[in-house]
């Protein structure tokens, strides 16, 4: 096991807002490669364009506390846009990080066993 958090964020996309997904998106990978705590962070769309899955991967709740930091409030509102609708958070997610999501009511989800390579 490791020390890592990851997250699966889902958001819903509105009929003609891919192209404005696409262009937050690209805004918010640009700015969220900078950081070294960030060890994925890859955005998946539905076949039918109705949903949006996000895919993001931490060293540890640090990284996720600064990848918190990352993104100007103008960006966060963009974002919002794009309701989410399901948040799932996998490993050893500290105090401080479950409150930092809190109002997406997460559910989080403990290490049971397995390996990490």
């Amino acid at each position: 096991m490791s020390d890592s958090v990851f997250f699966v964020l889902e958001l819903e996309v509105k009929r003609g807002q891919i192209d404005d997904l696409r262009t937050v998106m690209r805004e918010m990978v640009d700015l969220t490669r900078l950081e070294p705590g960030t060890l994925n962070y890859e955005w998946f769309l539905s076949d039918d364009g109705a949903s949006c899955h996000i895919y993001e991967r931490y060293a540890d709740s640090g990284a996720v506390l600064a990848h918190g930091t990352t993104f100007p409030e103008n960006l966060n509102q963009r974002f919002i846009a794009f309701r989410p609708t399901r948040l799932r958070v996998y490993g050893r997610a500290n105090e401080a990080v479950r409150e930092a999501v809190s109002a997406l009511a997460p559910a989080f989800l403990q290490p049971l066993g397995g390996f990490v390579r």
